[in-house]
Order: structure tokens, then C-alpha cells, then sequence
């Protein structure tokens, strides 16, 4: 509070303390770490560098304890969490689709979701912090990581534009793809080799103007009308009525495909189980894997 306030008088009123308290605290605390963490600057008090570092712990400690009491003194109003790792190159759109029925199991639970690259969230999934892991590609089997792979589905690919954008663009699918404004999904992304590969097979050089590993950013972009875009034929629909698109064309040669990585093998927890029930039902249909 002297940091923030500037005044040991300051941080007195609003911690409830007399100003003598306050400051025989701070130099208690300043001769048992041994340094000074305050300087005074004209009337006011500032951090020293040695202050700043302290306060970012300080801060640290307390957040935990707040946290600690929270849990101890409401256990029963807490949500069990449904902690879920998303890697980068998965559509956020399919990932919605996927986690929305869980917020309506007859077991309620707090879903934690955490975005990242595949690697280290396998990571987080080996030690337990993620119960488990949407990806777009099967766990890769040279790392030591304990854990399995359950196909959720597939999807061919559609092409999107602005109605704006593919009126300039004269000819029929796939030829309009020519030297087209392109955004193409990243270097993390499963499905950019596989469509780069499509592209050459077909002597198919679009124009590429941006890379992108978040699917949600791209379609942003795509929304403006900087590029032509991809995505699975499976959200088609909500993407144009969300991004206000259209479809330019769509294929099956290339398929965008979602696998759940868990670190068991026969899936019991039941935020689990209504992933895989939305994977058949709702987001890949008769395309899904029966586990």
C-alpha cells in the first residue's frame, strides 16, 4: 500500500494503521531482507529496484492466500474444474462447438481452458494440469509423454471470402484461388503443409498476405476482406453467419482432423465423455470415431 499510495501516512488510512505502525513494519521488513525498498523522491515515496522485485512477490503471496482462503472457507460453492488444454491450430469455432455442452452436464464444473502450442501443453497434460488436450493432429510419438489419442473426427476444407472480395475474383473455383489475396494458417497449424501441397499439385499460386497460428485472428482478418480463407466445411455455416462471408469452394482432398488426448485410455470423466458426444453428434456427425 506504500508503494501504491506514495505515503506512509497515505497507506496508514487506508490499511487502518497509524502511520507509526506502518512505517516500524516497513523497517522491520527492510533489515530482515537486508536492503531498502524505498527511496524518497521530492514528497513521496518510490520503490528501488530492489523494491520493485519484492513488491512482484509480495504480490504473488498474497494472491495465494486470497486464493486459499477462498477455497477453505467456500468448498462447497466451488465448481470442480474440467481443466482443458486447446493447441494453437485448432478453429476456436470447432473448440466452442466441442466444449459448450459441457457447461450444461447434469455435473456441473468450471471449465479452465488454457491455448498454447501442442508440446507444451502435452507438457502440462503429463503432470496433470490439463485433464485433457483438442488437437489437430495425434500426439507425436517421440515424446515421453504418457497418454492417448482418441480420434474425434474430420472435415474437408472450404474457401471464404467477402462478398466484396470474390466479386473481383472472375473465375470458377479452384482457378479464382490464382494469384488471389490469401491468408495462410501457420506453421503450427496440421492442415498448412497438406494445403500447400494441394495448392502446387494443382499449379494453384495465391497471393499469400498473411500467416496466422490463431485461427480466430485469420478469420478476423478474413472478415475485412484482406484475403481468402480456409477453414473446415464443418463450420461453414457459422462462419458466414458470424464473419458475414461466403463459400468461394470446397474440398475433400485435404481434411482438417480433431483428435482428444487424455492420459487414459478408456475415458471416464463425464466432460470428457460430452466432448466426444458433441464430436459425433453436433461438430463431425456420422464422421465421428466411435471410441
Amino acid at each position: 500500500m506504500v508503494a501504491k499510495t506514495g505515503s506512509i501516512v497515505r497507506a496508514g488510512e487506508q490499511l487502518h494503521r497509524t502511520p507509526q505502525s506502518i512505517s516500524g513494519q516497513l523497517q522491520e521488513l527492510e533489515a530482515n531482507l537486508d536492503a531498502e525498498l524505498f527511496q524518497r523522491v521530492g514528497r513521496k515515496l518510490e520503490l528501488t529496484d530492489v523494491g520493485r522485485h519484492v513488491l512482484v512477490y509480495a504480490d504473488r503471496i498474497f494472491t495465494l492466500g486470497d486464493e486459499l482462503l477462498d477455497q477453505l472457507e467456500q468448498p462447497a460453492k466451488r465448481l470442480p474444474e474440467f481443466k482443458v488444454g486447446v493447441a494453437e491450430g485448432v478453429p476456436k469455432s470447432m473448440a466452442y462447438r466441442l466444449l459448450e455442452p459441457t457447461l450444461r452436464m447434469d455435473e456441473a464444473v468450471r471449465i479452465v481452458c488454457r491455448e498454447g502450442r501442442l508440446a507444451s501443453l502435452l507438457a502440462d497434460l503429463a503432470v496433470h494440469r490439463l485433464d485433457m488436450l483438442i488437437a489437430d493432429r495425434p500426439m507425436p510419438n517421440h515424446l515421453n509423454v504418457r497418454g492417448f489419442n482418441h480420434f474425434l473426427g474430420e472435415s474437408g476444407l472450404s474457401f471464404f471470402g467477402t462478398p466484396q472480395l470474390l466479386a473481383t475474383l472472375a473465375k470458377k473455383f479452384p482457378a479464382l484461388l490464382n494469384q488471389a489475396p490469401f491468408l495462410l494458417p501457420g506453421e503450427d497449424v496440421a492442415i498448412r503443409t497438406r494445403l500447400l501441397q494441394w495448392f502446387d499439385e494443382r499449379n494453384i499460386r495465391p497471393r499469400i498476405v498473411g500467416e496466422f497460428d490463431d485461427s480466430a485472428l485469420l478469420n478476423s482478418f478474413g472478415q475485412t476482406g484482406t484475403g481468402l480463407f480456409v477453414a473446415p466445411t464443418a463450420t461453414a455455416d457459422y462462419l458466414c453467419e458470424q464473419y458475414r462471408v461466403r463459400t468461394a469452394g470446397s474440398i475433400n482432398e485435404v481434411k482438417e482432423q480433431l483428435y482428444a488426448i487424455t492420459t487414459k485410455r478408456h475415458l471416464q470423466h463425464p466432460a470428457v465423455l460430452a466432448v466426444i458426444q458433441a464430436a459425433r453428434e453436433d461438430v463431425f456427425g456420422a464422421h465421428a470415431d466411435k471410441l
